[in-house]
């Protein structure tokens, strides 16, 4: 997704984690203006991906991923942005992908 795509990775240990729950339903009327700024949501749940191929210990790794809830927002570039073992308000993610130099060449 690298140059294509900015990455929210949200990961937990199980499906019933309340950050988790949390997340979503702060994601989850936010699709228009995550979609406007080319974000893709990838959860790594337990062993389970959903959103990209790769697989969950494979992420875990890359990502330094702990045990306990975990967001990262990622930059078109693949560099790291945001990091929070809380979730993500949705205006902290719009202020910091808007701050983007990507983001903000696009917009011209």
């Amino acid at each position: 997704m690298r140059w294509e795509r900015r990455v929210l990775i949200v990961a937990a240990p199980s499906p019933q984690d309340p950050a988790l729950a949390e997340q979503r339903r702060l994601l989850g009327s936010w699709t228009a203006k995550r979609d406007e700024r080319n974000l893709t949501i990838v959860e790594v749940i337990g062993d389970q991906v959903r959103g990209a191929g790769d697989t969950a210990p494979a992420l875990r790794r890359k990502f330094r991923l702990p045990a306990a809830f975990t967001a990262i927002l990622i930059g078109k570039d693949g560099g790291e942005k945001l990091r929070s073992a809380k979730p993500f308000p949705t205006a902290v993610l719009e202020q910091t992908i808007d701050a983007m130099p990507m983001r903000r060449a696009g917009r011209r």
